[in-house]
């Protein structure tokens, strides 16, 4: 799957069947409200999934967003008696009139790559290409996919389609990570961005430094934060000698020239990074070391095993993996996801659309 991104990157990721209120989560309601006020129209591909239908109907009570939910509308029906799926669209891409305007603007899209127009018609059917080619249209504003399928099945269709924003080098992931309700001492802000925790593989340098920079725009655009970027590594400020070290050192070398203003640093160990009294030891006079919510992981390894001690030790919300780089918002999900990740997802998905 990771290499499969990398390749694509070139030149230029259970559950609850009820959805789970996110309660007095105040971080996450105020995403919510904003997402609100814009009433953006987005696209759930997975209408066979019982969270994502409990999503569905969550978003528009709480008026989050406008949905339209992708799916064989009887079969969903049936295997969803006690849901109330008023004010949802519900499309079945292959009963759909628009299916043969989407097989043909596929086909357009792809035909320098390969592609027949018999593969476009019969790739037509499938949702996610469905809901991506939508949001290519115009017809939807977002598109959040992923509980039940793969990273590559969901993104694949993005990268082909939409593909990546002008200037952008590399499509990245994040999670959002929400600390719970009671609070957590060393979340000063009440969430954190993680990244890369579900995409990139093993980022060079300057892929690196393109992820944090890009990172720091998402936390301070979705989730009002004003970054404070640590560059995750197993050492502090040369506590040890490594080419992995090396290569988040020169990341952060040219993180800073592009971007001279950002509060950034590193190389720092996680403790480092987030504990005041740790950082005044390891880090002293750094501007970011104990303070830190954007945590840039050196590797997908890292990146994906921390997002997930953070959520199940940690007791954090982890949103995500959400994308970075598309010209237009499309999201992944974890395969693991909750009714309430998937509402949460299909806010920020909303917020994406104001990126500047």
């Amino acid at each position: 799957m990771a290499e499969f991104f990398e390749k694509m990157n070139e030149g230029i990721s259970s559950g609850n069947n009820k959805t789970e209120s996110a309660g007095g989560n105040s971080f996450l309601n105020k995403i919510k409200q904003r997402a609100a006020a814009l009433q953006k129209r987005i696209v759930l591909c997975e209408g066979e999934d019982s969270r994502v239908v409990q999503a569905a109907a969550a978003a528009v009570r709480e008026g989050v967003a406008k949905i339209t939910l992708l799916g064989d509308p009887q079969e969903i029906a049936k295997a969803n008696l006690d849901v109330d799926l008023s004010g949802v669209n519900i499309v079945n891409p292959a009963t759909s009139e628009k299916r043969g305007e989407y097989a043909a603007l596929l086909y357009s899209l792809r035909k320098a790559k390969g592609m027949t127009e018999e593969e476009a018609e019969k790739l037509s059917y499938d949702n996610t290409y469905f809901g991506v080619l939508m949001l290519k249209a115009g017809d939807v504003d977002g598109l959040v996919s992923g509980a039940c399928h793969s990273t590559a099945n969901t993104l694949r269709p993005g990268l082909q389609i939409v593909k990546a924003a002008a200037g952008v080098p590399l499509v990245s992931s994040y999670f959002l990570m929400i600390a719970p309700e009671e609070g957590n001492r060393y979340c000063e802000d009440g969430a954190y961005i993680y990244s890369d925790c579900g995409l990139n593989e093993n980022p060079n340098s300057e892929q690196l430094a393109e992820i944090a920079l890009i990172s720091a725009k998402t936390a301070k655009q979705i989730a009002g934060l004003e970054p404070r970027v640590a560059m995750l590594s197993f050492s502090t400020k040369g506590s040890a000698k490594h080419g992995d070290i090396d290569k988040v050192t020169a990341a952060l070398a040219f993180a800073k020239a592009k971007n001279p203003n950002l509060a950034i640093d590193g190389e720092l160990q996680l403790d480092a990074a987030i504990v005041p009294a740790v950082a005044r030891s390891k880090a002293p006079g750094s501007n970011v070391a104990g303070h830190a919510n954007v945590l840039i992981f050196p590797d997908l390894d890292a990146g994906n095993i921390g997002y997930k001690l953070t959520e199940r030790l940690g007791g954090f919300m982890a949103v995500g993996p959400l994308c970075q780089g598309f010209a237009k918002p499309i999201n992944d999900l974890s395969r693991g996801c909750k009714a309430e990740d998937i509402v949460a997802a299909v806010a920020i998905t909303a917020l994406q659309t104001q990126l500047q």
